[in-house]
């Protein structure tokens, strides 16, 4: 074999190396590239979201947990947290955040005065929440799940009473379905009566809190204490009373969470500001409804809700 045919056999086995070295790389580049794109991915921590143990705190804290888990993170449910533990569970990092009311925090947490203004009263805990514990409140709901008074429609439409004014005007012909300690806290019929004036009813009987809308509904009573966001307001035979006056704080929804978690994922922020953009007393009472009179399990209740209305 001459050089010259030696020469160009060295040439093309050269040639020949550099191409599959090249392809090697590309293939090295490209595995590199999908284990970083994969290490993205499961760089997402795992949040611990919590709920309090009621119905109303079991469907949003799903709901939070849904969209977190729509959005690629992983989610650990600490659900049926009680409300006197469930504040330190955060603060301790037990949970990375739970749906809590501003009244709640307000009175509750920070043993302050009553406010009334929803604005100031979620400046004040959003601030204060954030020097005491480093824990930031997220954008506050519509909902108002506070204190009311609840009268059967029947009883409104005749007296034409719509505000607890003209309750206090039209009491003598109210019979009043008491639970007996609303009587004797400064923040119930005291408030009431401070405010308002004296309610001098008809008649008042107490009777068990779980009784209160039969007791109404079976026309033995008229009015009771409620909750403003009871899945049994959904029934048009009940109206919750106007407080024209103020006497209860308001007890708007928002979620709180751990500062360093959301500073290390401030997408949350907006994935959870979206969920509660869509949450006012209608839709939450029409909810709570499914659960405790319809007897649907909250897991499912939220899942619908949040195909219908937040997985678009």
């Amino acid at each position: 074999m001459n050089k010259r045919i030696k020469g160009l056999i060295v040439v093309s086995v050269l040639v020949t190396l550099v191409a599959v070295s090249m392809l090697i790389g590309c293939a090295a580049k490209s595995t590199a590239t999908t284990d970083s794109n994969s290490t993205d991915v499961k760089s997402k921590p795992t949040i611990k979201v919590g709920s309090k143990d009621f119905t109303e705190s079991l469907i949003l804290g799903e709901l939070y947990s849904l969209a977190l888990e729509k959005s690629g993170y992983k989610v650990e449910r600490k659900f049926n947290l009680g409300s006197a533990v469930v504040h330190t569970s955060l603060v301790n990092g037990d949970i990375d955040f739970y749906p809590e009311y501003t009244g709640t925090a307000l009175l509750s947490i920070l043993k302050e005065k009553p406010m009334f203004d929803s604005k100031k009263v979620y400046n004040e805990v959003s601030a204060k929440y954030k020097e005491k514990f480093n824990l930031i409140w997220l954008n506050a709901s519509l909902a108002n799940d506070g204190q009311g008074l609840v009268i059967s429609k029947k009883a409104a439409d005749k007296y034409s009473i719509h505000t607890i004014t003209d309750l206090q005007k039209n009491a003598g012909k109210i019979r009043f379905a008491s639970q007996g300690q609303f009587d004797e806290r400064a923040d119930g019929l005291q408030a009431l009566q401070k405010t308002y004036g004296n309610f001098n009813f008809k008649s008042e009987k107490i009777y068990d809190n779980g009784l209160k809308y039969d007791v109404i509904h079976n026309d033995k009573a008229d009015l009771a204490v409620a909750y403003t966001t009871e899945g049994q307001l959904s029934k048009s035979e009940f109206v919750v009373l106007i407080d024209d006056k103020h006497v209860w704080p308001p007890y708007n929804i928002a979620p709180v969470i751990n500062g360093d978690i959301l500073k290390a994922n401030p997408e949350i922020k907006d994935i959870l500001n979206n969920v509660t953009s869509k949450i006012d007393n209608k839709t939450i009472i029409k909810l709570n409804a499914q659960v405790d009179i319809d007897k649907k399990e909250y897991t499912q209740v939220a899942k619908d809700f949040f195909n219908t209305e937040l997985a678009k």
